[in-house]
């Protein structure tokens, strides 16, 4: 489903970061875990085509998307990615459907509302859909499962949450993943998340 085979990249006048061989199967829930600058979002990037490799293959879906051109790249980042930043990205002063219904635009995919509107529904936020964007956690990762990825990246979504939090938010992203079939992978430093997904690729 992924596979990293000799992956490694360099930031201009930095050390090269090598990158172990790995395998994840589709459906399979992983952290990507390490200390600030272990490399960890940098793998997130690479495995996402947000970042372009330098050296290596990433297979994705029987793809190598490090053979593929920005424009095919783009077109299969938005076919089979969702992503779940730190920074969420949310507009305020939109609603949050129209946050949703953004995501697809830009993307230059087809807007479908009712798709909008069971991602909104799995995550319990159907009422609040022309309401302001408050609960932007919960309302990033109904972005993420909007065009039902095969995987969802996402990148320290737990570090700046207490304890009760760091909880419901990785619970709804592990719930979200397995309800759309899709493979988790989440890159963090937060040690608390072992208690919560077991398979550790550690940085």
């Amino acid at each position: 489903m992924i596979s990293i085979q000799g992956l490694s990249h360099t930031y201009a006048g930095q050390k090269k970061i090598q990158f172990q061989d790995f395998t994840i199967r589709r459906g399979e829930q992983w952290l990507l875990l390490g200390d600030s600058g272990s490399g960890k979002t940098t793998l997130l990037h690479l495995i996402g085509g947000l970042l372009k490799a330098q050296q290596g293959r990433i297979d994705v879906e029987g793809t190598d998307i490090t053979k593929l051109s920005d424009h095919l790249l783009d077109r299969f980042r938005g076919q089979h990615f969702g992503f779940v930043f730190q920074k969420n990205h949310l507009i305020p002063s939109l609603s949050v459907k129209n946050n949703l219904l953004l995501s697809p635009f830009l993307a230059g995919l087809n807007q479908d509302v009712k798709r909008v509107e069971a991602s909104l529904s799995q995550l319990m936020l159907l009422e609040k859909k022309n309401a302001n964007v408050k609960q932007a956690q919960r309302v990033a990762i109904a972005r993420a499962i909007l065009n039902k990825p095969a995987v969802i990246l996402a990148d320290e979504p737990t570090s700046a949450l207490d304890d009760g939090n760091c909880e419901r938010v990785i619970q709804l992203l592990s719930d979200a993943s397995a309800q759309n079939g899709a493979t988790l992978i989440v890159a963090t430093h937060d040690q608390r998340l072992k208690s919560q997904i077991k398979n550790i690729i550690q940085l």
